[in-house]
């Protein structure tokens, strides 16, 4: 008996280091999901519009219904993931998304397929925070952990690189519902590895109905005005109407959040300086990197006389460097802080724009596209160790719920950066010069938070 005991340990040791790996494998190919349709829907949209119609009205809904229900449900889908077990919420998310993109790539006119991206938005909103509860709760120790966060960021560096080239081979040559098939052996290949890691355990933190309908109630109002407003202009009515509805509820979420026994959103976790910081500097760094795609997607068909699919490679020297850089940040991290890489990657992304502001309509192509690789890079190093440096400074049991608020700040940011650019580019004084004036505004915005980043915990 005695020699199988050391067999039987290391049998054992196997199955507990397995589990790490298991869920880190797990909540890479969800990440990976999602990345990979936002990033193949933005070149299939031409072809949506010629199959459906609804106009650029009808493609602005539906980016906008899966971008509104993943921000505003981020809240509440935080407390969600640490109520019933990062595990198990993960898993309902992956299905609800499989089959809203089955919904998707079946849906017969313009009001189906916007219902169901509405779904699907919903279901994003429940595996983000869930994937990152189960990256925590896998990684106790704080080093493997920016390292397991740095290859989970890896996922939607990959998707965010292969999204334009695979939209626009799918929407090319088998028409734009091809983009969605592509989800369902993506989200059954989860799902399958998903039965074999270990069930997280359950918390006690209760839902909260009021700050949840308050928060999607403020942010539908805020962008359908900002919206509304930049094209029928804002001293109409309905944009006024839209903006003091926005204005007074995030009053009362701010009311209920402060009131109410527990809160989706705990105002006490943003007296943590850490906490406020990194929600800030993740507004900023997605408004930026979100606005910055969708002007640039502009200049290079609208100024460059780009098809949507070479406009979507110009992007991919720029995207294709991102993986590199989360790995990069998780090492500079380890060694430097997580601070250090949050403020560089940021610097590194205000000195491209400052190069970018010398684009003109006869800057080349490839000019651009090398011109963009600094901005991956410097996103890349920011989003690992900004999100490690939150998840260190909280207790685990609340994770999920400081993850959701993380990222609906961030997906807020590149919502809000969308409907404003897409206003201040609208040719009053020349694109190339409306450009301009929003790179600076980039700039400025990512220089008040490198400066903000300083305020950040050298190491944790």
């Amino acid at each position: 008996m005695t020699p199988l005991a050391p067999a039987r340990a290391s049998q054992g040791a196997r199955r507990r280091t397995a589990a790490p790996k298991l869920i880190l494998a797990t909540t890479f190919m969800g990440i990976f999901l999602l990345n990979l349709d936002a990033m193949a829907m933005n070149v299939a949209l031409p072809g949506i519009g010629r199959a459906l119609g609804g106009g650029t009205a009808g493609l602005q809904w539906i980016v906008d219904a899966y971008t509104l229900m993943f921000a505003a449900l981020l809240l509440s889908a935080g407390t969600l993931s640490d109520r019933v077990g990062a595990s198990r919420a993960f898993g309902v998310g992956v299905a609800v998304f499989t089959v809203a993109s089955a919904a998707c790539g079946l849906a017969p006119g313009l009001g189906e397929l916007i219902a169901a991206r509405l779904l699907q938005g919903s279901a994003a909103a429940i595996m983000l925070p869930s994937s990152l509860a189960l990256v925590r709760q896998a990684f106790p120790d704080a080093a493997e952990r920016v390292r397991a966060i740095a290859l989970w960021t890896v996922g939607g560096a990959v998707a965010v690189a292969a999204g334009p080239v695979i939209g626009g081979v799918l929407s090319g040559t088998l028409g734009w519902r091809a983009i969605f098939a592509v989800n369902l052996p993506v989200g059954v290949a989860t799902l399958a590895v998903l039965t074999r890691v270990e069930r997280s355990p359950r918390g006690s933190a209760p839902l909260d109905p009021y700050g949840q309908l308050t928060a999607v109630i403020a942010l539908a109002a805020l962008t359908f005005g900002v919206i509304d407003g930049g094209e029928n202009g804002f001293g109409e009515p309905v944009v006024l109407g839209c903006l003091g509805l926005a204005a007074v509820a995030a009053a009362a979420f701010v009311v209920i959040e402060a009131r109410t026994a527990a809160p989706m959103v705990p105002l006490g976790l943003f007296r943590s300086r850490t906490v406020t910081v990194s929600v800030v500097i993740g507004f900023v760094v997605n408004a930026v990197f979100y606005g910055l795609v969708f002007v640039l997607s502009l200049f290079f068909q609208d100024v460059l006389n780009l098809s949507a699919m070479s406009a979507g490679l110009m992007f991919l020297p720029m995207t294709a460097v991102i993986a590199g850089a989360n790995l990069a940040s998780a090492r500079a991290a380890a060694r430097f802080g997580p601070r250090t890489p949050i403020a560089l990657g940021q610097a590194v992304v205000v000195l491209a724009i400052f190069g970018l502001l010398w684009m003109d309509e006869g800057t080349g192509g490839a000019v651009v596209a090398v011109m963009l690789v600094p901005i991956g890079l410097g996103m890349g190093l920011v989003v690992p160790s900004l999100t490690a440096v939150l998840l260190n400074d909280i207790a685990a049991d609340r994770a999920g719920t400081a993850a959701g608020i993380l990222n609906s700040f961030r997906q807020t940011g590149g919502a809000l950066a969308v409907a404003v650019l897409g206003t201040s580019v609208a040719d009053r004084g020349g694109f190339v010069v409306d450009l301009r004036v929003a790179l600076c505004v980039a700039a400025v915005m990512l220089v008040a938070t490198t400066a903000a980043a300083l305020m950040l915990p050298v190491s944790r």
